[in-house]
């Protein structure tokens, strides 16, 4: 019976990642979503930059947004990673995801590039800042939540640039923020590709250790599920 749902599933997926390769539609929706997500960081920076609160309460929200970014952001990367609904409407989109484990290696690109590009896969992020703009201009919100909220939707996509640089860079600068945890860890991430269910997290991982928990509770790991739907997959692309 399981063997059956893995074939099941890898026709599916199959079928999926063709329908993502051949129709121009979901490329060009991701390129929206990167657009959508961009401006509306920049029209949310114009409006909160308005507000006036002291450098200690600018870091004090910078790092308490730092934690919930690399938390929320390792919790839908644990959900994608195990979600098959290939044959869904967004299927396209959740098999290209999937390929992220078969091909770790980053095609090496602009950073400034990386987080247009990768902002494009954030959808939940795009709805979330649609109803945050939505609520400052309709309600008087309060400016050091709203600099917590635009912190958080900026680190989001800082995320995707930590994460690139996890599997591309040399460099001894990222190397040293990596060290020291402000950047993804590499060994520290080199676990989410060899071990199976563990550090989701791909801003610098901190959150991991309740993340872990969530993921031993309610799934069942990527490595005997998700990883083996794209195992007959066949391109001529050796990264992303």
């Amino acid at each position: 019976m399981i063997m059956d749902n893995i074939k099941l599933k890898q026709s599916q997926f199959i079928v999926a990642i063709e329908r993502y390769k051949n129709k121009s539609i979901y490329k060009i929706f991701d390129k929206c979503i990167a657009i959508l997500n961009v401006s509306l960081q920049i029209i949310l920076a114009c409006l909160i930059f308005r507000f006036r609160i002291n450098w200690f309460q600018h870091f004090f929200l910078f790092i308490i947004a730092y934690f919930f970014a690399d938390f929320i952001n390792g919790l839908v990367h644990m959900y994608m990673d195990s979600n098959d609904n290939y044959d869904s409407i967004a299927g396209p989109l959740i098999a290209n995801f999937h390929l992220h484990h078969r091909t770790p290696l980053y095609k090496k690109n602009n950073v400034i590039i990386v987080y247009f590009n990768e902002s494009g896969s954030k959808i939940w992020l795009c709805g979330f800042m649609l109803i945050f703009l939505i609520l400052i201009n309709i309600f008087n919100v309060n400016p050091i939540v709203s600099y917590g909220l635009f912190y958080f939707c900026v680190l989001s996509s800082v995320a995707e640039v930590s994460h690139y640089l996890c599997h591309v860079s040399n460099s001894k600068v990222v190397d040293f923020f990596m060290k020291i945890y402000i950047l993804l860890n590499k060994k520290h991430h080199a676990k989410h590709h060899i071990e199976d269910n563990v550090n989701y997290a791909f801003l610098n991982g901190m959150s991991d250790i309740l993340i872990n928990n969530v993921a031993n509770r309610f799934y069942y790991g990527y490595k005997n599920t998700t990883d083996k739907h794209y195992a007959f997959y066949k391109d001529n692309e050796d990264s992303r």
